[in-house]
Parts: structure tokens; sequence; C-alpha cells
């Protein structure tokens, strides 16, 4: 009992002891209480207008647009190389020399051919050589002057016969010698104007023909032995050295016109459908970090075909070289504009959520989500435009830190 009346009047004497751990206790459960902050801490961005790209990314090929080949006509040796790769050349500059030794003896046999059928049908347009014309010219002469004198001697006879000097069998006996006489003449005749059958003249024709055709084949091969630039361009193959031997069809060298070259751009089935004429096309090359060359869409893709293990669609563009740092046959990274809009409402692809069928996003007010339902156009990989919806410069949400779920009406704070 003593005890806890000292108790007492200790604390009555200090009542400020009670009052201060009071006060003490109240901050403590209001600190507490205060503490206590449902709001779901969020990442959010801000609809922004810019420009939005809908891109298709794959890759292609380059290939001149005017290329040109040349290859062995026959087994033969390299003779000369003018020229190394890399080399810029002018159109009927003179490139490649092939050894033309054998080229040229079957050019000159193929030519004595051609002369040869030339003779034999000069012969059959004359009726002959001019031996044989001559001879049957002579025979001609003699054979009119024989029937020439038949005739005057069967007049004479028959004027004899009306005298009665001449008797009926010599009369007729030189009728005989005429008709004889007309027939040699006729038939020398024939054989001057008609000499050859007609066989004989259509063989004599196509040995004329064939000759011509195989003159033309040895000038041809000729011509190809010495190869020259058929335009201005550069010689980016040389798989040859001097005097090495290449047989028939052999490639020997390639050049092309290289200020401009061909992009085929391989894209995948998927995406064929969103190609256009006229897209705009970017290509890129490892090789030149930095580069972007600039072309369009010239063809969309008729078929799909199976390349390696992808299933394309082919389409090209052309697009200016004049620094020549493209070069035939490499392989470039292409993009394909599919669609591009300026100064459009943008956000975040993390801020657009779908439910039964509508499109909407979270818009961030006063701390609170509010659902808002929008219409959407292009997208890309990291932004979609917003035509319908959404206001310029308005804050929604992309995603909860804690992974709370997010619905319209909750409180949230911005975590940037």
């Amino acid at each position: 009992m003593v005890s806890t009346a000292n108790n007492t009047g200790f604390f009555s004497r200090r009542p400020w002891i009670i009052w201060a751990v009071g006060i003490i206790g109240a901050v403590i459960l209001l600190a507490s209480f205060m503490s206590r902050d449902d709001s779901i801490p969020v990442r959010a961005a801000t609809a922004e207008r810019s420009t939005i790209r809908s891109l298709i990314s794959t890759n292609g090929k380059i290939e001149p647009v005017q290329n040109f080949e040349a290859h062995a006509p026959i087994g033969t040796t390299i003779k000369r190389l003018l020229v190394k790769e890399g080399d810029h050349v002018k159109k009927g500059q003179l490139l490649l020399q092939l050894n033309d030794a054998e080229a040229r003896s079957q050019a000159a046999r193929a030519l004595s051919q051609v002369r040869g059928a030339q003779a034999n049908t000069s012969a059959i347009e004359s009726g002959g050589n001019r031996e044989e014309v001559l001879t049957v010219e002579s025979q001609i002469v003699k054979a009119r002057a024989d029937h020439d004198a038949a005739q005057r001697n069967l007049e004479a006879l028959r004027r004899l016969q009306q005298k009665g000097a001449a008797s009926p069998g010599e009369v007729k006996d030189a009728e005989n010698q005429l008709a004889r006489s007309e027939a040699d003449l006729k038939l020398l005749q024939q054989k001057q104007k008609d000499r050859y059958s007609q066989p004989e003249i259509a063989r004599v024709g196509a040995q004329r023909a064939e000759a011509q055709s195989a003159y033309a084949a040895a000038q041809d091969v000729l011509t190809r032995l010495n190869i020259r630039a058929p335009f201005d361009g550069v010689v980016y193959s040389l798989p040859v050295r001097q005097g090495a031997y290449v047989g028939p069809g052999d490639l020997v060298l390639q050049m092309a016109d290289l200020s401009r070259v061909l992009v085929r751009a391989y894209v995948d089935e998927p995406d064929v459908g969103r190609l256009a004429p006229g897209q705009k096309i970017e290509v890129t090359w490892d090789a030149v970090p930095g580069r972007v060359w600039e072309g369009k869409v010239d063809v969309v893709p008729a078929s799909v075909k199976l390349r390696g293990t992808r299933n394309v669609g082919e389409t090209t563009t052309v697009v200016d070289n004049h620094d020549f740092k493209l070069l035939p046959n490499i392989n470039v990274g292409v993009t394909i504009v599919a669609a591009e809009h300026r100064n459009v409402i943008t956000v975040p692809r993390e801020a657009i959520r779908q439910d039964n069928s509508k499109t909407f996003v979270f818009e961030i007010a006063n701390n609170q989500l509010r659902r808002r339902d929008v219409q959407t156009s292009i997208s890309n990989l990291t932004q979609v435009e917003i035509t319908a919806g959404l206001a310029d410069n308005a804050l929604v949400a992309l995603g909860s830190i804690n992974s709370k779920p997010l619905k319209g009406g909750v409180e949230v704070k911005v975590v940037h």
C-alpha cells in the first residue's frame, strides 16, 4: 500500500509526464495510419505527336542492273589479259583476248567452202562451167548450120521433083534429114537452157547455204575471242589467268554498270500482303555502317517460293550507287516502309489493352486510372498511333511495378 501511494503521488506531482506519453502515442498512431498507402506504383508515358512508320524488315541481295558475262566460245587458252578486277572500262575497250589460231583456220576452211558453193551456183545459173558452156554453144552453132543445110537441100529437091529431076524417095530422105537436124538443134538448145535438174539445183543451193552458215559461225567465234566492253562499267569478276586453258562455255569475265544497282528483297509470306508499288525502301550494308541507300518498291510478288527454310516473295528496287560502294552479290539489310504517318498521336505499345474486342488505355488523372476507349491505326515494334479517344499530352499507364492488376478508378503513383 505504501508503494502504490508513493507511485500515485509521483504522477500526481508530475502530470506533464502523462501528457507527454499520450502525445507520443498519438503521434506514433497517426504516423502508422498515414504510412498506409494503397496506391499502385505504375510506369507511365505521355501521348505525344510524332511520326510513326510501319516497317517490314528483311534481307536482300545486290544485282547489277546492266550486266555482261563473257564465255569462251571454244576450248582455247587465254592469250592476253588487258584488265584486272575493279577496273573501270569504257564502251568498246578491249578487255581480253583468247587464242584464235584454230578459229582462224576454221574460218579459212569455211570461206573456201563458200567460194566453192558460189562457183557451183554460178555454173548452174549460166548453164555450166566456161568449158561446158563453150562446148554446148559450138555444138548449137554446128547443129544450126546442119539444120539450115538440110532445109536448103530439101527445098532444092522439091523444085527438082516438080521438073521430074528428083525422085520421091530422094525428097523423103531429105525430109527425114531435116527432121533429125531439127531434133538435134532442139536437144542442144534445151541442154543449154535446162542443163541441171531441180534436185541438182536444190542440192547446190543447200550446199551454198550451209557453207555460208559455217563461215558466219566461224566469224562469230573470231569476234567473240576478242572480248570488248559493250558499255561503260566496272570489271567485277575475272576468274581466269593469262595462259590458262578454258573450255567451251567457261566464264572468263563479268562486268556491269554499277552506277545503279538492283536490290532483290526477300519478304516473308505474312508480310507480302502489306507490299504495294511505290513504298519506300531503305537499304543498309554492315560493311558501310550508317549509310542508307533509298529506293521504292518496283513490283509486288506474284508468287511465294521456298528460300532455305523461309517462304518468301521477291520484290525489287533500283538504287543510286554513284560511288560504287554496293557490290554485286553482297547481302544487305532491307527495310520497307509499309506506311508512314506524320504529326499523329502515339503511345507505347505497352499502353494498349483490349477487352471484348475493344481497344483502350488507362489515362492517369489526379493519380487515378480512368479507362479511355481509343481507336488505333498503324503500329510498329514500339509505338501505336491513336486516331480517336485520347488527347494530346495525356498521361497513360504502361504497367504496375508490383504486378498488381490495373483497373479503372484505382489510385496509382507514377514511378519514374
